[in-house]
Order: C-alpha cells, then sequence, then structure tokens
C-alpha cells in the first residue's frame, strides 16, 4: 500500500497517511484505457488510409451501415430536435423581450441551434442508438469468435468492419446534422412568429446578418467529429468484449457513457478554437 507524508504547521513532518489502492488502481486503468483507445485510433486511420490506397474499401458494408443507422436515427433526432427548439426559442424569447432585445431574439436561437444544438443532437442520438448497437453487434461477433476466425484467415478486421462503420457513421451524422438544422430552425421560426408575436422577415434577417456560411461549416464538421469519435469508442469497446454476453452489455453501457464524455469536450474545444480561425459576427 502506497503511502504520503504530511507536514505539520512548523514545518516538520507529520504522520504518514495511506492512498487507497482502489484509487491507484482506477487511475492505472484509465490512463491504459486511454493509451488503448489511442493506439486504437491511429490503427483505425492506418487501416482506412490502407483500404482507400489499395481501392479494396468494403463499400457494400458501408453502405449497408449507412442504411441501418439512417433508419435507426433519423426520426429519433427530429422528435428531439422539435421540442428542444421550440423550448429553447421560448427561453430566448422570454429573456430577450426583458432585456428590450426582442428583435434577435432569433439570431441568438439561431445560434445555439447552429453552432451547439444541431451538431451535439445528433452526436448524442448516434452514440446512444447507432453506436450502442455497433458496439453490441461487433461484441457479439467477438464473443463467437468471429474475429478471431477472420484473423485466422488472414483477414483485416479493421478494414473489413470498422473502417465501413467508420464512414458509415461519419456520412449519416453530417446530413443528419443538415436535417436537424432546418428542423430545428424552422421550428424556432414557428414560435418566433405564432407564439412570440415576431415577424418573419427579421427573424431571417438577423440570422442572414449575424451568420456566415462558415457558422454552417464548423456545424458539419462537429457532427463529423462527433460521430467519428462515437464510432471509434463503439467499435474499440466492441472489439474487446470480455465475459460473455454479460460483458457485451457492460460494453454497451460504457459505450455510450464514454462516447458522451469525450463528445462534450471535443465540443468545447472546437467552440473555443473556432473564432481563432474565422472572425465571426456573433457568437455561439
Amino acid at each position: 500500500m502506497s503511502t504520503e507524508a504530511t507536514t505539520t504547521g512548523n514545518g516538520t513532518t507529520g504522520e504518514t497517511t495511506a492512498v487507497s489502492p482502489a484509487k491507484t488502481n482506477m487511475l492505472s486503468n484509465l490512463l491504459s484505457e486511454i493509451g488503448l483507445l489511442f493506439t486504437f485510433t491511429v490503427r483505425v486511420c492506418v487501416a482506412a488510409f490502407t483500404s482507400l490506397r489499395h481501392k479494396r474499401l468494403a463499400w457494400r458494408e458501408a453502405l449497408d451501415q449507412m442504411w441501418f443507422l439512417a433508419h435507426v436515427t433519423s426520426v429519433a433526432s427530429a422528435l428531439v430536435m422539435i421540442p428542444l427548439g421550440v423550448g429553447v426559442a421560448l427561453q430566448i424569447g422570454a429573456l430577450a423581450d426583458q432585456i428590450g432585445a426582442g428583435a434577435y431574439s432569433g439570431a441568438v436561437v439561431a445560434f445555439l441551434i447552429i453552432g451547439q444544438a444541431g451538431p451535439l443532437v445528433c452526436a448524442l442520438i448516434i452514440a446512444g442508438v447507432g453506436g450502442s448497437a455497433i458496439c453490441a453487434d461487433l461484441g457479439a461477433r467477438t464473443i463467437r469468435e468471429e474475429i478471431d476466425a477472420l484473423e485466422v484467415l488472414g483477414l483485416p478486421v479493421l478494414e473489413r468492419l470498422v473502417v465501413p462503420r467508420m464512414i458509415a457513421i461519419a456520412v449519416v451524422c453530417l446530413l443528419l446534422n443538415s436535417i436537424v438544422l432546418v428542423i430545428g430552425l424552422g421550428a424556432s421560426l414557428f414560435v418566433h412568429v405564432l407564439i412570440l408575436d415576431g415577424n418573419a422577415q427579421s427573424f431571417l434577417r438577423n440570422l442572414v446578418q449575424f451568420s456566415q456560411p462558415s457558422d454552417f461549416v464548423v456545424s458539419g464538421i462537429k457532427a463529423v467529429a462527433f460521430a467519428l469519435i462515437s464510432g471509434i469508442v463503439a467499435c474499440y469497446k466492441g472489439l474487446t468484449v470480455k465475459r460473455g454476453a454479460q460483458g457485451v452489455g457492460d460494453a454497451v453501457n460504457e459505450t455510450v457513457v464514454l462516447s458522451f464524455v469525450l463528445v462534450f469536450v471535443a465540443n468545447l474545444a472546437i467552440t473555443q478554437f473556432y473564432p481563432l480561425f474565422v472572425s465571426v459576427k456573433g457568437a455561439y
């Protein structure tokens, strides 16, 4: 058991306090998990480059995964974005009226939806629905020893199973982000005009005045980045499953939690660095 020394007020060393082995093991396991996940990410990048370079990408698998992900996430994203857009518009509109800036509430809502809400909704749905499904699929193949069989046959597992899923999840999340932005902005416009008695022309005029094409570009970049993070975590957890069916369930839970944490960290980083490279008219 490791110990750490404590000092008294006069500078002398007092009695030592024991450091719990559980805390040490937890930190060690966390650092090990981060290292393994980073190594897996590098391997996937190399596999993607190799498969594209030698033109042996499994396009059929990628298309099948695109269809599956679009099928399970599109309706859920729309159902989440509609009430979210309405709620944000109502709250921002009420606050803007209190400070005498009701005419600009539409632009503020649009900034929130384009820069934050849209990509995050897509990422959370993709991670919670698509990522968990990918993890469960690969985890089931792992415990049935299908992955081991592919490796014995000399077939590249990352190129055949992981890379197509990464391409699929990135493409679907990008398209899903476009749909979600339209739905969110439409819901905000609806609230601004019919509930807050605003003017549709002023809403659109302020949106054009304070936004720029790069705002939509960075929204798409966020969506793709979040999707790749969720896909990497899902594939990694699925291919490292242990302890049979119970391990698959544990891996799915860990996939969702870890993906959410990494997505919010990535969102913070992109949001902070975006103004350093693009001169913005407004701010999210």
